[in-house]
């Protein structure tokens, strides 16, 4: 009969090499050199690596896991695909957050609910508490495996066997290398470059890459083993007992704080809403008058476009993801309990929202006419996408008002895991060059600085733009073309968006 606890020792340390087999990977793909397919390539490795060994704790996918998980695949491949520095660094953070939180929905003891802040709990639990923990597990792992007198007793006389082989080989090695190498030219010239070789590795290179394995070998070991062998814990609240984590049975799972809710009482919420919705109504009125006239050339009396545009945009957005906190707080309060004062409620939030897309529009109108004056960049690309996600996210909050089983938090977090990949799939540095380049032919105006500083992913565009222009970026394209031909890439390093530029430049240049 198997016994499950030697059965779980022989698992765990094979987890443990497998962990410490996928740093050594991880060192090779990225030590030195820059993510590119390799992000991708280690995604999907340190996928398999967690559900094979942690496959009994697996619950069953659902659309909300299978969202999630597409959204990670495809956020991993613009490592490969495109190279935009802004998604390029934003990504190092979202991709190892967006695991960890998926992670923690699909193996964790306890099934959080991430329709509330409960995911972000667990995950951080499982990240520190239930993680470190077992990074002494590793070390008593190997010791249980290979524990023991008897066997001390043999690897003792294993070890002293093989002190004494090599004793006896190495003077033997070295007469019959010296014979070879006498009797081969060419085996002598292999052997010549060896202490080159040993000279090119740095000392403290190695003890780096070491470390980097050691670390990380121990960390993803620790992440894993800490969904498949876990400890309930439950945090004490009481400040007499400084907040001390204390180790109970699954029993007492119950006993976990519930998460803090904010709710306002529905009198007090109707007269917060009748007052601000008085202002936005206000507000909003006086818009009216020059707000969808703006593009026809109706604006405030002494203001001109450039003053238009630059004036309020900001303080609009802020002003509209208040007011969607402020919606989110009302449907979260308790629902009044008379009728009318229940329909009264959601006539001011049906108002709060129709205002707050009213001056989300305005505040797009103005960026609009801010580009038209001075130009398209990145800040004002992604102010415009987080416009159309906060309407969105209004429009969804809005449905939420009279159906109370909307599944609201559900849907943000898909829409926003949507958006997020849309957003680096979209193309931003080829709308923001194509867009600077349309108002370059309508008012003879071109920030060339600005379009050098955008990624590879627009080199053809520029390249087909320079040409109908009689070489106007020469200047721009000769100069990337000089830095990539200084630059060297190994195959972890592969972009196609620099694959394709880098062709493009050769083939401009060397025509």
């Amino acid at each position: 009969m198997n016994d499950p606890s030697a059965m779980k020792q022989e698992r765990a340390l094979q987890a443990l090499g497998a962990a410490f087999l996928l740093a050594v990977l991880n060192q090779y793909l990225f030590y030195g050199t820059v993510p590119g397919v390799s992000y991708p390539i280690f995604v999907c490795l340190f996928y398999g690596f967690v559900f094979y060994f942690a496959k009994d704790k697996l619950r069953k996918p659902s659309v909300v896991s299978y969202i999630w998980l597409g959204a990670i695949v495809l956020l991993s491949l613009t490592y490969a695909l495109f190279a935009n520095w802004v998604f390029f660094g934003l990504n190092l953070l979202v991709i190892p957050a967006l695991i960890l939180l998926h992670m923690t929905y699909m193996l964790s003891y306890k099934q959080p609910s991430w329709s509330r802040i409960g995911i972000i709990g667990a995950a951080a639990e499982h990240f520190f508490a239930q993680s470190l923990r077992h990074w002494g597990t590793a070390p008593q792992i190997i010791r249980r495996i290979f524990g023991g007198e008897k066997i001390k007793d043999e690897r003792k006389q294993v070890l002293i066997k093989v002190l004494i082989g090599l004793g006896i080989s190495l003077p033997l090695l070295l007469i019959v290398t010296s014979l070879l190498s006498s009797a081969d030219g060419v085996f002598h010239e292999m052997l010549a470059k060896f202490p080159q070789m040993l000279a090119r590795i740095s000392f403290g290179e190695g003890i780096a890459r070491l470390l980097w394995v050691i670390l990380l070998g121990l960390g993803m070991f620790g992440l894993l083993w800490g969904f498949v062998d876990h400890k309930v814990y439950i945090w004490n609240p009481k400040p007499e007992l400084n907040m001390e984590i204390l180790p109970v049975p699954d029993s007492a799972l119950e006993l976990l704080p519930e998460p803090l809710a904010l709710k306002v009482d529905p009198v007090i919420l109707t007269t917060i809403l009748t007052v601000i919705n008085t202002v936005y109504v206000l507000f909003v009125s006086v818009q009216f008058s020059y707000l969808f006239g703006a593009w026809d050339g109706i604006l405030p009396q002494g203001s001109t476009y450039a003053d238009y545009a630059r004036s309020g945009f900001l303080e609009l957005i802020l002003v509209t993801s208040i007011n969607f906190v402020l919606l989110l707080l009302s449907l979260h309060s308790d629902r009044p309990e008379r009728s009318l004062l229940r329909t009264t409620v959601h006539i001011l939030l049906y108002i709060l929202v129709l205002c707050s897309v009213i001056m989300l529009y305005s505040a797009y109108s103005r960026l609009m006419l801010y580009e038209e004056a001075y130009g398209y960049t990145y800040i004002r690309f992604l102010v415009h996408a987080f416009m159309i996600f906060l309407g969105l996210l209004l429009v969804l909050a809005a449905v939420r008002i009279s159906r109370v089983q909307f599944p609201l938090a559900q849907c943000c977090l898909a829409l926003g895991l949507l958006s997020y990949v849309l957003v680096n799939y979209i193309g931003m540095d080829h709308i923001i060059a194509k867009q600077n380049i349309q108002r370059y032919q309508k008012s003879g105006v071109l920030d060339t600085s600005y379009l050098s500083r955008l990624s590879p992913d627009v080199l053809p565009l520029l390249i087909s733009f320079n040409k109908q222009e009689n070489g106007k970026l020469d200047a721009v394209l000769r100069e990337k073309w000089e830095g990539q031909q200084t630059t060297k890439r190994k195959w972890p390093a592969f972009n196609v968006a620099k694959f394709r530029a880098e062709r493009a430049l050769e083939h401009y240049f060397d025509k």
